[in-house]
């Protein structure tokens, strides 16, 4: 079968310009190769344009717009998602534009397109008393119950990702003083970050269980599953879901119905803002990229106090509002390659 220049340069992106030049992890190239089944799917349902048709010609300006529009309109993609696949696009026109000049007009639109802005929404998080019922819902005598529970710890109290979190290998874990953990961040980039005093204990009696005390250990990943592999994304989802759905049934009040990973790195970084932490040191622990991204936190806490005034406040003074997705083609090649 006759290949097509866009079959071609999209070939080339994704299996070796973002890993070899840009340094890419597999979870990004992933993203990136879903983003373009996607485009492919609407190119083939909208435009009418084959795969095995596709060229670099038909990524035009307002096949980029319609197709962002379909996103939202024909599947329902929030304005983040939206946005992530804009970017995906954007980064291989980067590559278009030294690899294949010929569009330059066009690839120059397609950059200047802007992100659609977003309402930020509220963030939500477990407050000290969430943490200690959620906490409280894990039976340390159960086969996993230690596991689950280091896990939980690991994760308030250092605010890592979840796809930081099922890289640990007992390696990066120090246990002499000062106590760190080695984390592998974003973009290949890792960082120390501290380990409390008190949860030394329950990692070295999990290591302990788990014969990851013996050097010869060192090289295995710190929390596998029932099926002894690596935790996915929805296992580390399915365990908080486990917890906090117990801790629901004795307080809804203290623990979000969608508690997720992420809700509780919101809550690591908004304990440290209310604690008065500086911002560069919230910053480098959470391993953000720039201060602004962690300033959102502090505005959030802002936000907080001033509701807290006019909730006492409501009356002396009236309401006021806050003024601030075989290579026989493209399509099945994307699916079937680089699966994490």
């Amino acid at each position: 079968m006759k290949t097509t220049d866009f079959a071609r340069y999209l070939n080339k992106y994704l299996t070796r310009y973002l890993p070899d030049n840009r340094g890419s992890s597999p979870l990004t190239i992933d993203s990136y190769r879903y983003t373009f089944i996607l485009l492919l799917t609407y190119m083939e349902e909208t435009q009418k344009i084959s795969v095995e048709k596709l060229k670099i010609s038909d990524l035009t300006y307002e096949n980029t717009i319609d197709f962002l529009n379909w996103l939202q309109e024909k599947r329902g993609n929030n304005t983040n998602t939206r946005n992530q696949r804009q970017a995906a696009i954007k980064g291989f026109v980067h590559f278009l534009k030294y690899e294949y000049p010929d569009y330059l007009n066009e690839y120059q639109k397609i950059l200047n397109l802007p992100v659609k802005k977003t309402r930020q929404k509220e963030i939500s998080y477990l407050k000290t008393e969430g943490v200690k019922l959620l906490m409280n819902q894990v039976d340390l005598n159960s086969s996993n119950g230690l596991r689950d529970y280091v896990i939980l710890l690991l994760m308030y109290t250092t605010g890592i990702r979840v796809s930081e979190l099922i890289q640990i290998r007992v390696k990066d874990i120090s246990l002499t003083v000062p106590y760190t953990l080695l984390v592998h961040g974003k973009g290949k980039k890792s960082r120390y970050v501290p380990l409390l005093k008190r949860m030394i204990p329950y990692i070295q009696k999990y290591l302990m269980s788990k014969g990851y005390d013996k050097s010869e250990k060192l090289q295995e990943i710190l929390f596998k599953n029932h099926m002894k592999q690596a935790f996915t994304r929805q296992g580390i989802n399915y365990i908080i879901k486990k917890y906090s759905t117990k801790a629901r049934t004795i307080d809804k009040s203290l623990v979000p119905e969608d508690l997720s990973p992420h809700k509780i790195r919101h809550s690591t970084a908004m304990e440290l803002v209310v604690a008065g932490v500086d911002l560069i040191y919230i910053r480098d622990l959470l391993g953000h990229v720039s201060v602004t991204t962690t300033e959102i936190y502090a505005k959030a806490n802002s936000m907080h106090k001033r509701q807290a005034i006019e909730a006492a406040s409501k009356e002396i003074v009236p309401e006021e509002d806050a003024t601030w997705d075989n290579n026989q083609n493209l399509k099945d090649w994307l699916k079937s390659f680089n699966r994490c």
